[in-house]
């Protein structure tokens, strides 16, 4: 039986508003990448290019960046900023003489994806003229790349090596308004850069973005007059269609249960279209996902004409099963795509119409009072309620029932703080140092981050042996830390790890942690997936139950097949494969020993505890676990093999996710001798054997 239409109420124009009001508004996207949709696709490449608003502007564009260091383009979605900007720097010649035309993206996914449709337009195969680097995968040539996609982070990396980034003529910070951590500090780099290199052209765009803050940020004219600036800006519209909004006409008490009654309501009484659902995560989508296709089969039984397909996004998603929501449906069929936040950023999914916003999204955010870094479901800026809105309208005009009231909106932030004031900064520091800013609190921020946090950062690369007393970076343990594409603990887990006689196992634990959702829990199918999960299951914890899965899948030659029936992500394990040689390749830099434990565990886990000391938790009599430095209290996510379980005394854990709790994820037994023995200079042992933390002072 079909569920009874949804008792939320949505005001429509022409009704009395109790209390609801309905805004109109274009849609204009305020991130992402628009690289999926296509409208021209019947017409030529050299049609489609100059189909797109951008295309006008061409010749301004060109005249500003060759008159201007710095050039700010506020580009509507959809305008084609993100695919033809690099293309008229390369046809105007910016690239000649071997020199390259940088294009930063937030996200892996958008490096990859406009990198290839770049390389379509060209004729070519993307990794010649068209290519691009994200972390742990180089698809460029030396010789013959002239436009290069890059995550901003990769951008960072490359810096290590050539600071003043001397191969490249132009850099172009895509998205820039989403404000992640590298882009922030990409900004800062770049800033200090062209002071050197009059030649460097930097071109920040975005869909929205405050241009005045960028413009004044970028400005080296200190003379007072506009005839000196070195920073222009430049408005690009967009091709958007009108949304229409709809607010709740009271708050939601259960916005998951309200997402499923909105799209049967939406299925039952609106015209065609498909629709996007925006939750908070992968558990989130796949109860949904659940929920919506056991009403579906309900509806087919009760005979209405028009089908559901019910399809999940997330990016832990396979590979293949995210490629499944951008098919084309037949006319008798509705697609419904219930996703995270990804879907708000680098994907354009064709033929959306409707969109449900949740006003939720999970973010990663750091607690220097508690030294915690922790995913957060926080409520969404006004910035993203508009992006998710303007996700209807690419296509046709269309509506965005937000699961929320008028009110609650206007009470939302105007815009997500910006990851540079919300997160453990220690990597970024660690780059900083290695990239000769000894001072970094002097550093070209943006957005400076808080000074607690900083400190904290500052700690724990001291008690890791990365900086000295003095706050120097040390050589050579600092130095090698800060080659690592992976944070400071993994990094001083994997330097370290040869001493320990078990750098085989401690590097394929690295590469393991840097998947998502190794083990894969089909709807239809969890009891069966979990029976031949629990054969890889160690009682030691989740680092080494990965060790396992991965020597078995090595084992059985890496086949699909063997994936498929123990319920286990083949792709995520065949990328563990490059990332564990990519890894191996620094070690061998280094001259770490490759050793193995030879079925000893315990070096293993010491080796880890040398790493995640910081991240050291004890069992509670309530039943729970209390960090050691502000005795916070934590539990073992479902996930983890230990959970459920007899409940370890001592645990180490890489992070900890907050949802109703705070749960601790991929968490490993160990000894608490081990956390004084390993890091003296964190942890002292109390008269009565007990363990508290200490802190360490950085000049």
């Amino acid at each position: 039986m079909a569920a009874p239409l949804s008792t939320m109420k949505f005001w429509k124009p022409g009704a009395e508003a109790p209390g609801i009001t309905e805004e109109r508004e274009l849609n204009t996207e305020t991130t992402g990448s628009p690289i999926i949709f296509n409208p021209h696709t019947a017409l030529s490449i050299e049609k489609q290019r100059q189909k797109l608003p951008v295309f006008k502007h061409r010749n301004n564009i060109l005249y500003l960046v060759e008159s201007f260091q710095t050039v700010i383009i506020v580009g509507e979605t959809g305008c084609g900023k993100t695919t033809q900007l690099p293309q008229y720097l390369l046809e105007a010649g910016w690239a000649t003489e071997g020199k390259v035309i940088g294009v930063t993206q937030p996200r892996r996914v958008a490096a990859i994806s406009v990198a290839n449709r770049v390389a379509e337009e060209r004729g070519a195969l993307v990794g010649h003229e068209v290519g691009y680097t994200i972390r742990f995968d180089d698809c460029s040539d030396p010789q013959a790349t002239r436009i290069k996609f890059l995550t901003d982070g990769m951008l960072v990396r490359e810096m290590m090596a050539d600071p003043l980034l001397k191969k490249y003529s132009v850099l172009m910070l895509d998205e820039a308004h989403e404000r992640t951590l590298y882009t922030d500090i990409a900004i800062g780099l770049l800033k200090k850069i062209q002071k050197k290199r009059r030649d460097l052209r930097v071109i920040v765009a975005s869909a929205t973005l405050d241009a005045k803050k960028f413009h004044d940020f970028f400005n080296l004219n200190e003379s007072g007059d506009p005839s000196k600036d070195t920073c222009g800006i430049l408005t690009v519209e967009g091709r958007t269609f009108p949304v229409d909004v709809f607010y709740t006409v009271s708050p939601v008490p259960d916005y998951v249960k309200a997402t499923v009654e909105t799209v049967l309501k939406i299925h039952e009484t609106e015209e065609d279209g498909d629709v996007l659902a925006f939750l908070t995560g992968q558990e989130e989508v796949e109860k949904v996902v659940s929920l919506l296709q056991d009403q579906a089969r309900s509806l087919s039984r009760i005979g209405m004409k028009k089908h559901l397909r019910i399809l999940p996004m997330y990016s832990g998603l396979p590979y293949a099963d995210q490629m499944k929501v951008f098919e084309r449906t037949p006319p008798t069929v509705r697609k419904v795509v219930v996703a995270t936040n990804i879907a708000e950023t680098s994907i354009t999914i064709n033929g959306v119409v409707f969109v449900i916003d949740c006003a939720f999204v999970k973010l990663r955010a750091y607690n220097p009072s508690t030294a915690i870094e922790s995913l957060v479901v926080t409520p969404i800026s006004k910035a993203s309620a508009c992006q998710r809105a303007g996700r209807a309208g690419r296509n046709r005009p269309g509506k965005c029932f937000r699961l929320y009231t008028e009110e609650d909106f206007e009470k939302l932030p105007a815009s997500t703080v910006p990851e540079m004031q919300r997160t453990n900064l220690a990597p970024v520091i660690l780059q900083l140092k290695a990239l000769g800013i000894d001072n970094v609190l002097r550093f070209s921020f943006l957005s400076p981050p808080p000074a607690q946090t900083m400190v904290q950062a500052l700690e724990l690369l001291y008690a890791l042996g990365g900086l000295d007393h003095y706050g120097r970076l040390t050589d050579p343990m600092g130095v090698r830390m800060a080659e690592f594409p992976l944070s400071p603990m993994f990094a001083k887990m994997l330097l370290e790890s040869g001493t320990f006689g078990c750098s085989k196992e401690i590097v394929t634990i690295a590469a393991m942690m840097q998947i998502q959702n190794t083990f894969v829990l089909p709807a239809n199918q969890k009891k069966a997936a979990a029976r031949e999960h629990r054969k890889f299951a160690v009682a030691e914890g989740d680092h080494l139950t990965m060790l396992n899965v991965y020597e078995a899948f090595i084992k059985h030659q890496k086949s699909s097949q063997w994936c498929q029936e123990h319920f286990l992500n083949y792709k995520g394990l065949l990328r563990a494969v490059t990332v564990r040689e990519q890894l191996r390749r620094l070690m061998n830099k280094f001259k770490v020993p490759r050793t193995s434990s030879e079925g000893d565990p315990d070096v293993i886990l010491k080796c880890i505890v040398l790493g995640f000391f910081s991240n050291a938790a004890r069992i509670h009599h309530s039943g729970s676990y209390r960090t050691l430095r502000d005795d916070r209290e934590l539990h073992i996510h479902p996930s983890s093999v230990l959970y459920g379980e007899k409940p370890p005394k001592w645990v180490v854990f890489n992070e900890v996710l907050q949802t109703a709790k705070y749960y601790m994820r991929d968490v490993t037994a160990v000894e608490s001798s081990w956390l004084v023995e390993l890091a003296p200079h964190f942890y002292k042992q109390a008269k009565h054997g007990s363990l508290a933390s200490k802190r360490s002072r950085v000049l």
